[in-house]
């Protein structure tokens, strides 16, 4: 949450508050980059080294004898990494640490061709090339002979290299009269950056060959394709806290992914611009149809130009560091992110469940009476969450002594009915010299520092504050061991955590957050690492929660600002949003966005953080949410009290069924995320992830699929009697999850609305598991057996897979005790088999009931047989309107092999 006040609360800021934010054209660097001339770079091609990390050219910038040295390595993944440092920096320059968890091993290159322009560099089989020109450099990236990608195709390369430059008082004032001084300092409103190192940005543009459609790059609230940016501002990545962000925009908001997508029908490639400081990406569209010369050039003279997307990256600082991600499908591409970035973490079972969370309940008593609601009123949950007021004046790890007394008590309370609480731990820490905490902190050596030396104060919640310096190991250490259950008075092993503020978040500060000259462990200037700040703190946190349980148990954290990465750490949201149907449908292109750059665990506040929703916003959001990864209903403190139940029984009503789909839909859920903790395949994708060849998904955001057998089109629009539904896929069918009548895909579909109506169809030839029933939360589920819909393909069949470990623990990681099982149905016969060798999870889980979709003809016998047992003939319904096969009864166990024979 933003600072805020009441009136803010009633409207969205107008024009007025854009002020606090720069544009572009406040810039320095970005300006520079823009308006400066190309600089024609040339690759000194006899200086070439092969290693066995790749080879290694110079490169002579223009008009100096300064030389860079530009790096080519080519990993065994089908990734390429393109790094241009300075060759004898006068100090070293910032490179992204703890990002890459490991980098990928590397191909040996061999000097394939060599010409006087040019030397092409292969490996391995050759299928993959890359060439270096001399003059002007570019590198181009080649599949068999085909130009993918080439890297500084335009001719933007820019490096401005460090300095040893003039010194500056504490306010900056005192510069010499050279007028390149004023590139050391950079005025915004009142703030003053000093730049320590003087100009060091960054800048190359990559043209994209033969794509039309890039996404990616988030966090901005806009839609999933990314537009062309020559009408306007470019995409900023700067993690800020943005209250009430602008809609359709390209400003920077809590987070930043600087990997960017490009997708057409054979092909789907990724660059990823490893950068942590201020980076701003223009993207240009190339026409898609002929291009003319001029208006007077006849018809037979147009040529037909291949489209092409040129990308230009700009940063204000560290190495050039570029990695292409080659492909060729989206499934291939999200593993090679992986394998960089890391896995998305499989997320503890009742994390998937439904969250509680409100700036912010009161105290003991309000929160176990909202916790009594919830079984009052039969709709289950998991989580219930306390903001900042729970603390004794707005001290982290601390809990306010009048209002929450008993903190562990509450906890063994919402324990006893196997729910979570969740507290807020910002990263200031309110400067208070007879706080321990604060104390202990501060003698460590554990605090951010301003360009003097001295600690750097700034405003939020508690007043005058200090930062933690996550970038440090050791202060990562010390944070982490703030969690453990001796230091942290009053928390539990059923306490988890919120990250919040950690843009970071100062309310006095340039831009509403910290200064750019302010100093981190190293001696690295804050420009350096900015976007990193929140994934520190996020890592620390997982660390101190996962040493609390003696690394036995799955943490839950959820973070606001991130990077790439952050998906290994746990979960994020949208932040501050609003009430209001315009910013429920922003959402979506914003998960989906999210998850196209790997985090896959995302949601946005249901029913909007700030104003109050209307009750038919509210239901749609909350069915909307249900379909979603991280599902959290939150409000702001202004806000009208805003619990299930409070708005009439027919809204109650609407909500508890989408609550309780979604439980019933959780077995489908994990078994998706177990999908991303091992391939990189987000649980929410877009319809092009699945129906790559299909131009007519490219660009559709408002709907998408739920793995790779769920299409889900949520209702985003105020008083609608009828949706329109894209059924992608000519050839696919498509199954109506509540009526199950089919359609053919290919063609959008009139689909009737009411207030229950949620538009979800299964696709044809797959397998979905459920739960029959929700429970009031999820370790419920784990008692209650399971349903299995098989929904048919136009030739008979039908597969998918189950996963199931004990939803908490570690141990599906060391020890294997995990049960991964695979459902596929041909000829009639339904197996239920192992999906892999590994694993060994003795489960009871059982299924009661199959149900097949799409079955043309009426049984006359099915049949079911279990390894070591007899066959036996087994009861069922068959529904000849909408084709559905029912068989009912059958407690078969998930984990021993079976079949179902249906002639």
């Amino acid at each position: 949450m933003a600072e805020v006040s009441p009136a803010l609360l009633s409207v969205v800021p107008d024009d007025e508050g854009k002020e606090k934010f720069k544009s572009s054209s406040h810039v320095a660097f970005y300006r520079r980059q823009m308006e400066g001339p190309h600089l024609q770079h040339r690759v000194l091609l006899d200086t070439v080294v092969l290693t066995e990390k790749g080879a290694r050219f110079e490169l002579l910038a223009p008009g100096t004898q300064t030389r860079l040295l530009l790096s080519v390595s080519a990993y065994k993944n089908d990734t390429v990494r393109l790094l241009i440092d300075e060759l004898q920096p006068v100090k070293s320059r910032y490179r992204v640490p703890d990002v890459i968890t490991r980098e990928p091993a590397c191909e040996q290159l061999r000097v394939e061709t060599r010409t006087m322009d040019s030397v092409t560099l292969s490996w391995s089989s050759a299928r993959h090339r890359a060439r270096v020109w001399r003059f002007p450099l570019r590198v181009e990236l080649l599949c068999e002979e085909e130009v993918m990608a080439t890297f500084n195709s335009k001719g933007k390369l820019w490096f401005e290299t460090l300095q040893d430059g003039p010194s500056a008082t504490s306010d900056g004032s005192e510069l010499p009269e050279d007028p390149t001084s004023l590139l050391w300092k950079e005025t915004f409103r009142h703030f003053v950056d000093i730049k320590a190192n003087g100009p060091s940005s960054i800048g190359a543009d990559v043209c994209l060959h033969g794509f039309s459609h890039v996404y990616g790059l988030p966090e901005h609230a806009d839609s999933l394709q990314l537009r062309d940016t020559r009408d306007g501002e470019p995409y900023r990545l700067y993690n800020l806290d943005v209250f009430a962000y602008d809609l359709y925009s390209r400003r920077g908001l809590y987070g930043s992914v600087p990997l960017l997508v490009a997708h057409k029908p054979d092909r789907t490639l990724g660059v990823f611009w490893l950068n942590a400081s201020e980076t701003f990406v223009n993207i240009r569209y190339s026409p898609t149809d002929h291009q003319v010369a001029d208006d007077q050039t006849p018809p037979v003279k147009r040529r037909r130009m291949q489209p092409e997307t040129d990308v230009h990256w700009l940063s204000e600082s560290g190495v050039m560091d570029c990695v292409v991600l080659l492909g060729p499908g989206p499934r291939q591409l999200f593993s090679q992110y992986a394998q960089l970035t890391g896995y998305q973490a499989l997320p503890p079972l009742f994390a998937l469940g439904y969250h509680q969370c409100r700036w912010n309940y009161r105290d003991e008593a309000d929160v176990k009476a909202v916790d009594a609601g919830f079984d009052r009123h039969n709709i289950p949950y998991d989580v219930i969450w306390l903001d900042i007021e729970h603390t004794d004046g707005k001290r982290y790890f601390t809990w306010d002594p009048a209002l929450f007394p008993d903190p562990v008590g509450l906890q063994r309370h919402l324990e006893t009915k196997n729910r979570k609480l969740v507290v807020i731990s910002d990263p200031h820490i309110k400067a208070d010299p007879d706080w321990s905490l604060f104390c202990e902190a501060r003698d460590g050596g554990h605090f951010v520092k301003d360009r003097e030396g001295r600690l750097y104060r700034g405003s939020c919640w508690p007043g005058e504050c200090c930062y933690v310096d996550f970038s440090s190991p050791d202060t990562r250490a010390w944070y982490s061991s703030c969690f453990g259950l001796d230091r942290y008075k009053g928390s539990t092993p059923s306490l988890h955590v919120w990250n919040d503020m950690n843009e970071p978040s100062v309310f006095d500060g340039p831009e509403q957050t910290m200064p750019k000259d302010a100093v981190h462990y190293g001696g690295w200037e804050h420009r350096e690492l900015h976007n990193l700040y929140g994934f520190y703190q996020h890592m620390a946190t997982l660390e101190g929660l996962i040493t609390r349980s003696g690394g036995s148990e799955r943490p839950f954290i959820l973070s606001r600002s991130f990077f790439a990465g952050s998906q290994r750490l746990g979960a994020v949201w949208t932040g501050d949003n609003v009430a209001s149907w315009e910013y429920l449908k922003i959402s979506i292109p914003m998960l989906l966005s999210l998850s196209v750059a790997g985090v896959a665990f995302c949601g946005a506040d249901v029913g909007g953080f700030i104003q109050d929703p209307d009750p038919e916003l509210l239901v749609r959001w909350y069915q909307a949410a249900a379909l979603q990864p991280f599902f959290r209903g939150h409000s702001a403190n202004v806000t009208k009290r805003r619990e299930p139940w409070l708005f009439g029984v027919t809204v109650t009503a609407a909500i508890r069924t989408a609550i309780q789909q979604r439980y019933c839909l959780l077995p489908y859920w994990y078994t998706l995320f177990h999908q991303a903790h091992t391939a990189g395949l987000p649980p929410l994708r877009p319809l092009w992830v699945e129906f790559s060849r299909d131009p007519s998904t490219f660009a559709v955001d408002h709907q998408y699929m739920i793995g790779g057998a769920l299409l889900a089109c949520p209702v985003t629009e105020a008083a609608l009697r009828e949706a329109q539904v894209y059924l992608p896929g000519c050839g696919e069918l498509w199954y109506d999850v509540h009526s199950a009548k089919a359609y053919e895909g290919g063609a959008t579909l009139s689909l009737p609305l009411t207030l229950d109506t949620v538009p979800v169809f299964q696709r044809g030839g797959s397998v979905v598991c459920r739960s029959t029933g929700s429970g009031s939360c999820t370790a419920e589920l784990r008692q209650l057996p399971l349903s299995v819909t098989v929904a048919l393909n136009s030739q008979g069949a039908a597969d998918g897979e189950l996963y199931l470990d004990d939803g908490h623990s570690f141990s599906y990681r060391d020890r294997k005790a995990f049960c991964l099982r695979s459902f596929s149905l041909m000829s009639g016969r339904l197996l239920c088999r192992p999906a892999g060798e590994d694993g060994a999870f003795d489960c009871d889980t059982v299924v009661h009931s199959v149900t097949v979709v799409g079955l043309k003809n009426k049984p006359s016998t099915v049949t079911v047989h279990v390894s070591g047992a007899k066959e036996t003939r087994a009861a069922f319904e068959y529904t000849e309107s909408c084709c559905r096969l029912t068989v009912s009864g059958l407690n078969l166990r998930v984990a021993t092999d079976w079949d179902i024979q249906i002639d």
